[in-house]
C-alpha cells in the first residue's frame, strides 16, 4: 500500500538533511558559538573589518558591545 513507502521515505529525507546540519554545527563550534557572518556587500565587510577593530582580537566573531568598549 502507499504507508510502505513511509520508512525509505524518512531516511532518505534524514540522510539528504545531515550534511546541512553537520555544516551549521560544525561551523558554530570553530567560531565560538557564533553563526558565520557573510559579507555580500561592502557595508557589511566594512562591518566585519570595524568588529575586528573594536574586539581588538582580529577575529569578527569575538566582538565586543558598547559598553565594553575602552
Amino acid at each position: 500500500m502507499w504507508y510502505e513507502i513511509i520508512p525509505s521515505l524518512a531516511i532518505m529525507t534524514g540522510c539528504l538533511m545531515v550534511p546541512g546540519l553537520a555544516t551549521t554545527w560544525i561551523q558554530r563550534y570553530t567560531n565560538g558559538g557564533k553563526e558565520k557572518r557573510l559579507a555580500r556587500n561592502h557595508y557589511q565587510w566594512y562591518l566585519m573589518e570595524r568588529d575586528k577593530r573594536v574586539s581588538k582580537e582580529q577575529i569578527y566573531y569575538k566582538s565586543k558591545g558598547l559598553e565594553n568598549i575602552v
